[in-house]
């Protein structure tokens, strides 16, 4: 690999996450830096598409015969919070550290993966296609971000999510499931012995959700994690509740899909339970993948993933891996440090180089 090309990679990816800092792009608000993904695309010979704000570019030597892999990662950011000591979108570089909202998640993985898209795009001999996808709403898990933009791209056949994991390959994601409960009781005056309270109902229902295990643990993931988060009864002091309302935060694993929770709880508990949802599932890649095969053979280290991302709304296989680290996702004083982004590229451009060989493989 030619450390002076990966240089000038590194130093161009950079000064494109620090223009993207400097622009606000809250989920929902993200039409500025879709437009200069879009501006800085068009300098170079590949063909660019918007679709809202996801901006996608394809390989200009397209075959419609051969495979197709997804480079994916997301513009949008969570809003800045109160413990900030300086300004968010001021890409301040101190030492090898770059400053600033998004930087981490999940600028430095998306600049670094639209460079490494670059340098592909000039061969002219891949045995696969290469499809990029700057995309937005990951934060809100929208339905105007990934969910609108994949039925305008090619039949995938799998995907590289860009996401800080400190370049290990997350082979698995948790998904999300939150569900709104309803527990009825029988309103009465608090003074006599009358009513069936809400609230103790209620309480019981609870401690069967905590002490609750799923029988399947995932080699991954571990176990399915629920917890109560909000709760919500009563409308005066003097009087029994006839209806206590609760949420479950619920983080499924590749054991279950989030429907198959939903009616073991509702066997369970016996209480009136709502999600919000069952689109976000948890994702697993099978070890004899391709892209997972590839990625072993460059030594990349397999892990799961807590956190969700993108790889809930495809459905096909994806690895999740990225420069910067997830605990510093949505902090205060956000950063990346400036060497992960040239280390990412490496690695990206490591593992493409030796999908090529088990792509062929399994296309033939």
């Amino acid at each position: 690999m030619d450390e002076k090309q990966i240089a000038i990679l590194s130093q161009s990816a950079i000064e494109l996450l620090r223009e993207l800092i400097r622009i606000p792009s809250f989920s929902k608000e993200e039409g500025d830096t879709a437009d200069l993904i879009a501006r800085f695309l068009a300098r170079h010979p590949v063909r660019v598409h918007r679709i809202g704000n996801n901006v996608w570019a394809d390989y200009p030597h397209f075959n419609p015969k051969l495979p197709t892999v997804l480079l994916n990662s997301h513009h949008d950011t969570v809003k800045p919070n109160s413990g900030y000591t300086m300004d968010p979108f001021d890409p301040q570089l101190r030492g090898d550290k770059l400053y600033g909202l998004g930087s981490n998640d999940a600028g430095g993985s998306l600049t670094a993966l639209i460079h490494v898209f670059l340098f592909f795009a000039k061969e002219k001999k891949l045995p696969f296609n290469l499809v990029l996808l700057a995309s937005a709403e990951e934060e809100i898990s929208g339905q105007h971000g990934v969910a609108a933009a994949l039925p305008g791209l090619p039949a995938l056949f799998c995907g590289i999510v860009g996401e800080p994991t400190s370049l290990r390959m997350a082979v698995a994601e948790k998904g999300l499931m939150v569900v709104d409960a309803r527990v009825r009781g029988e309103a009465g005056h608090a003074a006599r012995d009358e009513g069936v309270n809400a609230i103790y109902l209620a309480m019981q229902a609870i401690q069967r959700i905590r002490l609750f295990e799923f029988p399947e643990v995932s080699e991954m993931l571990g176990r399915v994690r629920m917890n109560v988060t909000q709760i919500q009864a009563g409308t005066q002091h003097n009087v029994v509740p006839d209806e206590c309302r609760f949420v479950i935060d619920i983080r499924s694993t590749d054991c279950y899909s989030n429907a198959e929770i939903l009616e073991m709880l509702k066997k369970e508990l016996e209480i009136e339970l709502v999600p919000r949802s069952l689109r976000l599932n948890p994702s697993g890649i099978v070890h004899t993948h391709p892209l997972v095969k590839a990625g072993v053979a460059i030594g990349l280290k397999s892990v799961g993933s807590p956190t969700l991302s993108d790889q809930a709304l495809m459905p096909f296989p994806t690895i999740k891996l990225g420069c910067g680290d997830s605990a510093r996702s949505h902090t205060a004083d956000e950063f990346i440090y400036v060497g992960q982004i040239e280390e990412g590229i490496k690695t990206y451009i490591r593992l493409i180089r030796q999908l090529k060989k088990y792509i062929h493989e399994t296309v033939e």
